[in-house]
């Protein structure tokens, strides 16, 4: 950093005084200095966060139907809140390349940390305008983090290489604000569960240290539509709370991929699935290779000249093996200035925070709309509260257990576990691991649950995807 912290006040006080003297525009052409050269810049931006956060407000955060703190317009205090925040991106795609950039263009932002597993492919450059064509092949992250440090000085973004499921619950418990860009459902939901879990709480999941509380603002975007909304573990409707909003990945049956394929997607994931392992059994295929890509959508052409089938193109394949959303530039630009925004309002209580969700259509004009997204009261993560499970006398353990994990039927309980295990207070019922566990446990899958647990007993079940935190099952058996 080649900007000093006493360098940053004095131009915060300047920038300050000019846009309070209330005689003219505060960004007036006759007050401002020459443009820095377009490769970078030398002093952060100013003007606008300034009126915001040193002028009172009859629209504070103490005002809005989301309290969570009492606006002080001191002159610089509130920019300090900012500059002395931890902030975490995670994600360093299309929409985390706007977040990066929109918490440096705000010019208070200092310590920013981002994450991604990622490596740059050539396909991503005609939006995450973060990366150039050398850029291939390399991390994400390290890449996205080097030009905003490079491009604005006053930063310090420092890059995590990995997947977010490496980092420990600490690693989390360190930012006050987690802004996440995630493009898949089951990386949120393990983020989500991570950090409601961190959130002191009492016998009845009611926060005790507001200090334990880190906000997640959440992200999405699918083609002309998008999303920003406001998490506080424990106090709103957490991630988990809104599944029943997202489909069920799609699946395509073996037999047709196998014997008739009818579609494009399906030559794709006939090569994919059943021809790579064929040709490279002891090479798993690499999502993030462009050689193993080019493999996979050469067979799958192949496949598709031979039964007449068009619509192969290397960026289908690209979509269908990586389950690739498709994202537009602009969406990108809406959502991430929607999500830092309120990263602003919430470390600063300058404004009314988003409660709680925001979306963004775009497809046929411009509509935005904002509602309440109510918790759930037998959310398996940020509530407490014990849900019922009514079964026959006979079903089997491993009944239940697929009943957990199914997402797509009628009488589904649309939880989408994927490992579960389960034990009660006097007895482990099932483990998936250690394996030494998992093989004393395993003969209990076909036993009936009458034989395992009484009516009314209390089960816990853990998942992957309930990190740190556990689900409450109660067995009622149906009559006989």
């Amino acid at each position: 950093m080649t900007t000093s912290n006493n360098d940053d006040t004095t131009k915060m006080k300047d920038t300050s005084n000019k846009s309070s003297d209330g005689d003219g525009d505060p960004m007036d052409v006759d007050d401002q200095k020459a443009p820095p050269p377009a490769s970078k810049l030398t002093i952060p931006p100013r003007g606008s966060l300034d009126t915001l956060l040193n002028r009172p407000s009859p629209f504070a955060n103490e005002e809005g139907a989301l309290p969570i703190g009492e606006f002080e317009p001191t002159e610089n205090k509130a920019s300090a809140l900012l500059s002395n925040a931890r902030v975490l991106v995670v994600g360093a795609g299309g929409l985390g390349c706007e977040l990066l950039k929109d918490l440096a263009m705000s010019g208070r932002f200092r310590d920013v940390h981002v994450i991604d597993l990622d490596t740059i492919d050539v396909t991503n450059l005609n939006r995450q305008f973060l990366f150039r064509q050398k850029d291939v092949g390399s991390s994400k992250a390290e890449v996205a983090a080097a030009f905003i440090n490079e491009r604005c000085p006053w930063m310090n973004v420092q890059a995590h290489h990995g997947m977010i499921q490496d980092k420990d619950p600490s690693f989390y418990a360190g930012f006050n604000v987690i802004l996440s860009g995630l493009d898949n459902v089951e990386a949120r939901r393990w983020l989500n569960s991570t950090v409601v879990g961190l959130v002191e709480v009492d016998e009845d999941g009611d926060p005790t240290d507001p200090e334990s509380i880190v906000p997640i603002i959440d992200g999405g975007t699918e083609g002309f539509s998008g999303q920003a909304r406001v998490i506080l573990p424990r106090i709103t409707s957490c991630f988990e709370c809104s599944l029943d909003a997202f489909p069920p990945q799609k699946n395509f049956p073996l037999c047709t991929i196998a014997e008739t394929p009818r579609k494009p997607e399906h030559c794709i994931a006939y090569a994919s699935i059943l021809l790579w392992p064929k040709e490279f059994p002891d090479k798993k295929l690499d999502k993030d290779s462009p050689e193993d890509m080019k493999w996979v959508y050469e067979r799958a052409l192949e496949r598709a000249t031979r039964y007449n089938i068009e619509g192969v193109t290397y960026m289908l394949t690209m979509g269908v093996v990586k389950n690739i959303i498709p994202a537009v530039a602009s969406t990108n630009a809406i959502v991430s200035a929607a999500c830092v925004l309120e990263a602003v309002k919430i470390l600063t209580f300058c404004s009314q925070t988003l409660n709680t969700y925001m979306m963004y259509m775009g497809s046929e004009g411009v509509y935005s709309h904002s509602f309440v997204y109510e918790r759930k009261d037998d959310c398996p993560v940020c509530t407490s509260k014990v849900r019922t499970v009514t079964v026959s006398r006979r079903t089997t353990l491993n009944e239940l257990l697929q009943k957990l994990c199914e997402n797509n039927g009628s009488g589904s309980l649309n939880l989408r576990l994927k490992a579960p295990s389960m034990t009660t207070a006097g007895k482990l019922l099932y483990m998936q691991k250690p394996p030494a566990l998992n093989a004393s446990t395993k003969p209990n899958l076909d036993k009936a649950l009458s034989e395992l647990v009484a009516e009314g007993e209390e089960i816990a079940v853990t998942d992957p995807v309930l990190q740190h935190t556990h689900l409450s099952l109660a067995i009622a058996f149906e009559p006989e």
